[in-house]
């Protein structure tokens, strides 16, 4: 059994294999730090669960057959001596799975049945199907054999502990097909017209289809770019649940939540090729507003949380957002900014200014998004610079956006309030060498060597030159070989897997390349982007990286690390057209 290669090889140790729109993928990643020697359907409703476990089996003795698995966009299979299975999605609930010489055994991953967890088994009288129900994800998942030999069935109808699963092997002319279906109560019986080698055609083309739109730019010198393309488009998941819209989770591994600053990298990257798309992701986790204006800290499946925030940096996103949609945004979309905007900003003002005071501040480090950066160890109710500075920048946004709209004195009195906040910013944590932190309940300015000082630049020409050129300075001494460390590697409390506390990360990687650029920094900015991309075409697209040695770290299919790398590339790419990209780097590349 052959098939047509489907786009870009891919370990399914690192990337998940998914279609666009689907909640669930097939992974050996079962959690963090727990990885399976099987691969498993691992559905994504009510968090992260694991549900089938996929073993293909030797058919002259039923053992489960030793197999290479190999991925591509449209296409999983397993490979064994003697036989092959492979798998491909039909639409985003229903994968086909059929093989020659080889058997399937498909069990369920919980061992026990309790009244309140595991999965239940059972062959429906109705259509003959074979189905799991779990009470992890509150949905059914259907068998159905459409060609071969149900040679064994266990548990079913069990109560307790015990294996629940069916075999499939191979009828007369030596294969067998099934259907794999995640459905929420019932259906109809499962039919297709489809042959399976339609089916992996018609996958192959929706995943090229979505490159076209998305990387069209994309050549040798962007040798990642088709599959970042991938992480992005296998991560995006339908409308369910508390997600509103179609949504790029930030992974279908662990990290497979919405959080309300991840999903502006999305949007950037989408922006050009699939603008309705991109609209939804920037739109998202405004759906949730609150009534104070704050957006939450996440959305996923069946959970909004609201005990933390994410830095205010969608004015920054909205207007670069507009630079990049290849046509303008409707009256309606702008008025519908402006007063999600407007609100998301009045929370900064008011919910987090201290009285007295015109500088706001985080509540804790998970505010900023920047968890556990070393900003926040004198206190973790901190006034920032990275702050002052992105609230500054939506300020400016809202006000150039009140004016387009025929509201003068919103747009008078929002530019008078980021004066304000960028002069408080320079009087009260700038030291003439560097931006401090401070204590929101009182207490003296502290420094730091966390890169999250030094995230002012994001400002760009607004900033006064002679600060501008010392962050600058400082920004290029904490670049290693792959990229931005986020803690000074010198520092004592640098850690090579610590968080934000040293490895490199995307975000900050896009924010301080736009900022320095526009500050005028254009050399030191192409290098960024240039070791960044290379740092992504050796390492993947962790969700951040090891700063002294590039190793990816983490979770490994990162949408946000894929969409910095596509906004970085189409950048890099039309400089270079145009002669305008100044990188001479002799850096040697990750190896």
């Amino acid at each position: 059994m052959t098939a047509a290669p489907t786009g870009p090889p891919f370990s399914v140790h690192d990337i998940p294999f998914s279609a666009h729109g689907s909640w669930f993928g097939i992974s050996p990643v079962l959690a963090e730090k727990t990885r399976a020697e099987d691969l498993h359907l691992v559905s994504h409703q009510n968090g992260m669960h694991a549900v089938l476990r996929l073993v293909p089996l030797d058919a002259a003795t039923g053992d489960r057959a030793e197999t290479l698995v190999e991925a591509t966009p449209g296409l999983l299979s397993w490979t064994g001596a003697d036989g092959r299975i492979d798998l491909a999605y039909e639409s985003p609930d229903t994968v086909r799975v059929r093989g020659t010489a080889l058997g399937f055994g498909i069990s369920a991953a919980a061992h026990t049945l309790t009244p309140f967890s595991g999965t239940y088994f059972y062959r429906d009288p109705v259509d003959g199907a074979h189905v799991f129900t779990s009470y992890e994800t509150g949905r059914r998942y259907r068998v159905t054999v459409l060609s071969g030999t149900v040679a064994d069935v266990s548990g079913s109808q069990a109560l307790g502990a015990g294996d629940r699963s069916l075999t499939v092997t191979a009828g007369a002319d030596g294969s067998w097909e099934v259907a794999v279906e995640e459905l929420d109560s019932a259906r109809a019986p499962f039919r297709s017209f489809a042959a399976f080698g339609e089916v992996v055609e018609t996958a192959r083309r929706s995943f090229a289809e979505f490159v076209d739109m998305v990387a069209p730019w994309r050549s040798a010198a962007t040798p990642a770019a088709q599959l970042a393309a991938y992480v992005v488009w296998s991560a995006t998941v339908r409308p369910a649940g508390l997600v509103t819209r179609p949504a790029v989770l930030m992974s279908k591994h662990w990290m497979d939540k919405v959080w309300s600053w991840d999903h502006c990298f999305n949007a950037l990257a989408l922006a050009p090729g699939c603008p309705g798309l991109a609209w939804d992701q920037f739109s998202l986790p405004f759906d949730h507003q609150d009534d104070s204006g704050a957006l939450p800290d996440s959305v996923t499946h069946s959970e909004v949380l609201h005990n933390f925030v994410k830095p205010p940096i969608h004015g920054w996103t909205f207007g670069h957002l507009r630079g990049r949609l290849p046509e303008p945004l409707t009256p309606a979309q702008l008025t519908e900014a402006y007063d999600r905007l407007t609100r998301w900003t009045d929370f900064w003002l008011t919910a987090r200014r201290a009285p007295g005071t015109t500088l706001p501040h985080y509540q804790h480090g998970n505010d900023s998004g920047w968890d556990n950066a070393t900003t926040f160890d004198p206190g973790r109710l901190a006034v920032t610079a990275d702050l002052a500075a992105f609230l500054i920048l939506q300020l400016r946004e809202l006000a150039d956006l009140a004016a387009e709209l025929g509201f003068p004195d919103d747009a008078r009195r929002r530019a008078e309030t980021a004066d304000a906040v960028q002069a408080a910013l320079l009087d009260e944590l700038w030291d003439g060498e560097r931006f401090l932190s401070r204590p929101a309940d009182g207490g003296s300015p502290a420094r730091s060597a966390s890169l999250l000082d030094l995230m002012p630049i994001v400002l760009g020409d607004r900033l006064p030159a002679e600060v501008s050129d010392r962050l600058a300075d400082r920004i290029e001494d904490h670049l290693t070989t792959f990229g931005l460390a986020t803690e000074h590697p010198r520092s004592p409390h640098y850690e090579p897997d610590g968080y934000w506390r040293g490895p490199i990360w995307a975000p900050a990687t896009v924010l301080i390349e736009d900022g320095l650029r526009r500050a005028g920094h254009v050399r030191l900015a192409d290098e960024i982007s240039t070791r960044f991309r290379a740092l992504c075409e050796t390492s993947g697209f962790a969700e951040n990286f090891d700063a002294l040695t590039g190793e990816g770290l983490r979770d490994r299919a990162y949408t946000w690390t894929a969409s910095s790398y596509l906004l970085l590339a189409r950048d890099h790419l039309r400089r270079v057209r145009t002669g305008s990209d100044t990188t001479i780097s002799t850096v040697a590349r990750p190896t």
